[in-house]
């Protein structure tokens, strides 16, 4: 715990002491210009935090079970995060009292879903995938998508992806198997702000008005970098774009030096259900040059796809 800081330096009550006469010394030549200081290094929001909010709105619900909820929490806290954890950690991130904390990994550990070391620090086990497979493998979306992103990737030579819209995030559910190495922020069953992702505004900006307002009211903008849209005014011109153009280019959004061109997915019924883009990593390219090039490849691919899926 850090100490408090005195609201005053105690020696400033002390009385001055008597001056002396003493010969004027020239005034000293001026200092170098200071260095500017070195841009600080954007942290990302803290997202199964927010968890704990969540829960905490759905006290009052009979039928919502708070052990589950705080278990899922736990299993997200540690799924994003490269190293292990104790058990205050995984309090602190989530929000959760320490004492649940532990009862949930405790409870994890018992279903195999977690484990720990020797210094207690825990971390997933192989199970979890589980979960992600049965969806995956499930979801006609992601199957159908996978022979079609493949075709695209190979004949573009860049990494494309599929993600669809799940509140106020982006899930990715496939990418072409050419895909380049690239952010592992971008791969399969993570998830995404869809605020500053190029999926993100070709979903949201084709949102029934009310429903986009309602999912609006509940994100927590983060700068990511200079370019991320922070607020809800700066991001409606983006999405109004995307209804003229039929396409969305977010560059430099999330990280540095990350471009992406993406388009809606809709099913036969017109109903939009996902959205694929093309993902330029380590150098930038300009909206037009972008759309000239991959706009019409990623169209065709978007309608391909959607005319498999059935309402």
């Amino acid at each position: 715990m850090q100490r408090p800081i005195p609201e005053s330096d105690p020696t400033d009550t002390m009385p001055n002491p008597p001056t002396e006469h003493v010969a004027e010394l020239p005034p000293p030549a001026p200092a170098a210009p200071a260095a500017p200081p070195a841009p600080a290094k954007l942290q990302s929001p803290d997202h199964d935090a927010l968890l704990a909010d969540t829960i905490a709105r759905h006290a009052d619900d009979p039928d919502f079970v708070t052990a589950l909820a705080r278990g899922l929490a736990v299993m997200l806290a540690l799924s994003d995060k490269k190293r292990r954890m104790s058990i205050a950690q995984v309090s602190h991130r989530t929000g959760i009292p320490r004492a649940a904390a532990r009862r949930s990994l405790h409870t994890l550990a018992k279903l195999g879903f977690v484990a720990a070391d020797d210094a207690r620090r825990f971390y997933l086990r192989p199970r979890v995938l589980s979960f992600s497979h049965g969806y995956l493998s499930a979801s006609p979306l992601a199957v159908l998508a996978q022979p079609i992103l493949d075709r695209l990737g190979e004949s573009l030579r860049e990494a494309c992806s599929l993600a669809t819209l799940d509140g106020d995030e982006i899930v990715y559910l496939a990418r072409s198997s050419s895909s380049r190495i690239m952010s592992p922020n971008l791969n399969v069953g993570r998830r995404l702000p869809a605020y500053c992702t190029s999926i993100g505004h070709v979903l949201l900006a084709h949102l029934p008005e009310a429903e986009l307002a309602e999912c609006l009211a509940h994100v927590r903008f983060h700068p990511y970098t200079e370019y991320t849209p922070t607020s809800v005014d700066k991001l409606l011109p983006l999405l109004a774009g995307v209804r003229e153009s039929g396409y969305a280019f977010a560059s430099q959004m999330m990280e540095p030096r990350l471009c992406t061109l993406a388009v809606p997915v809709r099913d036969t019924a017109g109903n939009y259900v996902a959205g694929i883009n093309v993902i330029l990593q380590g150098r930038l390219v300009s909206r037009a040059e972008m759309a000239e090039r991959y706009y019409q490849p990623l169209a065709h691919a978007a309608m391909e796809l959607g005319s498999l899926l059935l309402p």
